[in-house]
């Protein structure tokens, strides 16, 4: 669990400040999440939105610093609690479908990555570990074809964000490809669209809530 890890372009050792960039490039996810923050009063899922992004940018910075097998889950596992999270929200407040309906959708998506990301890594081979990611934009475009003609302004909110984590992903994707022309990689572009993708979608939600649409909260 401890052994060093050398998954990006910037790192060329296990040295803690090895990948600066990627590292620094990570108070994203702290300043989007402190802003909306301020922005959420009143809505308890909304804030925890904000704490779990928060820690997706800690979990991220002890990654970039102390690459190992441990601090790669504690990289990982904040990103699925925010997706999770997100997804109960999502089908509880978007789609008005009450908590039990919201827990069997969380339930349900772990068999669904199960299933679309060896379907993307088998489509999309260049993908490479950005597989594990790819389901996520289809299941927000999913949700946002739902909620078209009932909550026109929310869809177009997911929509966006699902282009923007479409273009992070791109560039997640990009690092070891362009690693040549790019010393530093762009794994760090990941980390700002990624930021800037979740504080909005966070948005979208408030939003959503704020215009009476949330079916509880």
């Amino acid at each position: 669990m401890l052994e060093p890890i050398d998954a990006y372009c910037e790192r060329t050792s296990a040295a803690y400040w090895a990948e600066p960039v990627n590292a620094v490039t990570n108070l994203v996810f702290l300043v989007a999440a402190l802003v909306m923050w301020r922005r959420t009063e009143g809505l308890p899922l909304a804030r925890a939105m904000c704490g779990v992004l928060a820690a997706i940018g800690a979990g991220s910075w002890l990654f970039h610093t102390h690459a190992n097998g441990l601090t790669a889950v504690l990289d990982v596992v904040p990103i699925l609690v925010f997706i999770l999270l997100y997804l109960f929200a999502a089908t509880r407040d978007f789609l008005g479908l009450g908590p039990w309906w919201a827990l069997a959708a969380v339930v349900a998506f772990f068999p669904y990555a199960a299933l679309m990301v060896p379907v993307f890594g088998w489509a999309m081979p260049f993908l490479g570990s950005s597989a594990g990611y790819a389901p996520i934009p289809v299941l927000i475009l999913g949700y946002a074809v739902l909620l078209w003609r009932r909550a026109p302004a929310t869809a177009r909110g997911m929509v966006l964000g699902a282009g923007v984590l479409v273009a992070s992903l791109t560039f997640r994707t990009l690092d070891g490809p362009l690693c040549g022309m790019v010393p530093f990689g762009t794994h760090f572009l990941w980390h700002v669209l990624n930021g800037l993708m979740l504080g909005w979608m966070i948005e979208v939600y408030r939003r959503h809530m704020l215009a009476g649409w949330g079916g509880g909260r």
